[in-house]
């Protein structure tokens, strides 16, 4: 069993920044698969990033350019970096985990055995 737990969400304006982290409970951290996508009200989930166990990382034309995924083996935390944040980019972000991933076709089709439940990013113009 994989528990996620995502934090960081919050408002900003255009061009701000933001650091989403998620928190993993899990056997052997270091050997799943994770990944950031998101949704705004009504609509399907959209990828953003994934990465691999080994590091491997992948990344959607939606947000592609100012989004860095990252993760923290020790701490068992998944990171997504945002900056140049659009008001299209508001929506709930969410982080999920796999136990073996693709991470090029994850972060276009992010559909993970386990995710949290997500983080309110709201971008102002």
């Amino acid at each position: 069993q994989v528990q996620l737990m995502e934090s960081g969400g919050g408002s900003v304006q255009t061009g701000g920044s933001l650091r989403l982290s998620c928190a993993v409970s899990a056997d052997a951290f270091s050997n799943y698969c994770f990944g950031w996508f998101r949704r705004t009200s009504g609509s399907e989930r959209e990828g953003v990033a994934a990465i691999e166990s080994d590091g491997t990382t992948a990344y959607a034309d939606s947000m592609k350019g100012r989004v860095t995924i990252s993760k923290d083996n020790v701490a068992s935390t998944l990171y997504l970096q945002m900056t140049n944040l659009k008001p299209g980019d508001t929506a709930t972000y969410y982080c999920g985990a796999d136990a073996d991933c693709d991470a090029e076709v994850v972060a276009d089709y992010p559909l993970f055995t386990w995710r949290g439940q997500g983080t309110q990013v709201t971008v102002s113009s």
